[in-house]
C-alpha cells in the first residue's frame, strides 16, 4: 500500500525584512561613523556608533517577538556587530587620538594602530565566543565586556572631551589605555551584569522607574557625560563583582 501522508513543505530560503532592514540601519551607522571620524566630525561619529547601538537593540528583539528569528539573521548581525561596535569605534579613536602618538616617537605611532588593532580583534573574538555560547551561556550575565559596551564607552570618552573643548592629541596616552583596557575586558573572563533579568511585566518596582526616569533626564541635560559615567562604572563592575564574590568564598572558607 501507498503512503499517502503528505510531503513536508519545503523549508523557506528567504530572508525576513523587518529585523535583517533594522541589522542593515546598525551596520550603515558604523560605515557612517567611520566616514565621519576621517573627516574629523568626532561628534556626529560618535552619535552614529550610538544609533548603531539602539539598531543592535531592537532588531534581535523585533525578531524574537515577531517569531522572525534564522540562523542568517544571527550572522548578518554578528558581522554588523563587528563592523559598528569593533572597526567604527576603535577607527573613530585611532582618528581623535591614537594617530597623535606618531608625535612622541616612531615607535609610538605603530602603538597608536597596534592598541586600535588590538581592539578591533578583540571584539571579533567577543562576538566569536558569544555565538559558540549563546545556548548554553547564563542569560543574566555576560562573559567579558559586551561589544556595544566597549563601544559605547569608547565614545563616550571621544564625545564628552571633544565637546569640552580637548583634542585627542591632549589626552592621546588616556585613549590610549582606555582602548586597551576595553579591548582586554572584552575577551576577559569576568562576569558582567546583561540586564536580561531585569523586571519585565507591567508592574515594576518603585525604584525601577524612578532610576529610569532620572537616568532619562540626565541623558537629555547633558548626553556625553552621562554616558562616559554610566560607561566607567559598568567597566569597573565587573572585576569589582569579581572582588567581592572572591572576599566572599575566602571568608566562607576561613570559617
Amino acid at each position: 500500500m501507498s503512503d499517502l501522508s503528505p510531503a513536508p513543505a519545503p523549508r523557506s530560503r528567504g530572508i525576513y525584512l523587518l529585523p535583517n532592514l533594522l541589522t542593515t540601519g546598525g551596520l550603515f551607522s558604523g560605515f557612517y561613523a567611520i566616514l565621519a571620524a576621517s573627516d574629523g566630525r568626532f561628534e556626529i561619529a560618535c552619535i552614529a556608533v550610538f544609533v548603531a547601538g539602539l539598531f543592535d537593540s531592537l532588531d534581535g528583539r523585533i525578531a524574537r517577538y515577531t517569531g522572525t528569528t534564522s540562523e542568517f539573521g544571527v550572522q548578518y548581525d554578528s558581522l554588523a556587530d563587528l563592523v559598528s561596535f569593533g572597526m567604527a569605534p576603535a577607527l573613530v579613536m585611532y582618528h581623535w587620538a591614537l594617530v597623535h602618538l606618531k608625535g612622541d616617537a616612531s615607535v609610538l605611532g605603530k602603538v597608536g594602530w597596534a592598541a586600535a588593532f588590538l581592539y578591533v580583534a578583540c571584539a571579533a573574538l567577543r562576538l566569536a565566543r558569544f555565538n559558540t555560547q549563546v545556548g548554553s551561556a547564563d542569560k543574566r550575565w555576560f562573559i567579558g565586556l559586551a561589544s556595544p559596551a566597549a563601544a559605547g564607552l569608547l565614545m563616550a570618552f571621544v564625545w564628552t572631551f571633544d565637546d569640552l573643548g580637548f583634542s585627542g592629541n591632549e589626552l592621546r596616552h588616556v585613549a590610549l589605555v582606555l582602548t586597551v583596557c576595553a579591548a582586554l575586558a572584552m575577551v576577559s573572563r569576568v562576569r558582567y551584569y546583561s540586564f536580561k533579568a531585569a523586571p519585565r511585566s507591567d508592574r515594576v518596582p518603585f525604584l525601577f522607574m524612578l532610576m529610569a526616569v532620572l537616568v532619562i533626564v540626565a541623558l537629555f541635560i547633558d548626553p556625553p557625560k552621562v554616558l562616559l559615567t554610566v560607561g566607567l562604572a559598568y567597566l569597573v563592575s565587573g572585576p569589582l563583582g569579581w572582588l567581592w564574590q572572591r572576599r566572599k568564598r575566602s571568608g566562607a572558607s576561613a570559617e
